[in-house]
């Protein structure tokens, strides 16, 4: 099994200290995108709204979350063991799993591939993200 990642609260407070964490970092990169984009100061204040920082925030800290990714066996002798919900998306015929843990939630996300590893952790990361994190912070 392989770990990767560097958010992995316990607690809904020590999620809610990682996403606040990552708020400069969602400014600087909005702020530097519209740079990058050419908005003039009228442009980036129509524009770039708290929307869109938060937006970036949510993705910057979805993007940080630590996952756990392994074949089909590991990840089944994980969940027999796993004192959480586990919510399974994807086919049941591949052989790759990745997944997040959110033990403050009694919940986990998973999600199945089979060679596209990046694409499966990047969106097993927004989906814990949606269903486990949105609404609590």
């Amino acid at each position: 099994m392989e770990t990767e990642g560097v958010f992995d609260p316990e607690t809904l407070d020590a999620a809610r200290e990682a996403y606040e964490s990552v708020g400069p970092a969602a400014q600087t990169a909005v702020r530097e995108t519209a740079t990058a984009m050419e908005f003039d100061r009228e442009e980036y204040t129509d524009r770039v709204t708290s929307e869109v920082v938060e937006t970036a925030r949510d993705a910057i800290f979805a993007s940080l979350l630590v996952v756990r990714v392994a074949d089909r066996d590991a990840f089944e002798a994980w969940r027999a063991d796993a004192d959480v919900d586990v919510t399974v998306l994807g086919s049941p015929d591949v052989s790759r799993v990745v997944w997040h843990v959110a033990p403050f939630a009694d919940a986990a996300v998973a999600a199945t591939f089979e060679a596209e590893r990046d694409a499966a952790v990047a969106t097993l990361r927004r989906q814990a993200f949606g269903r486990l994190y949105r609404d609590r912070l």
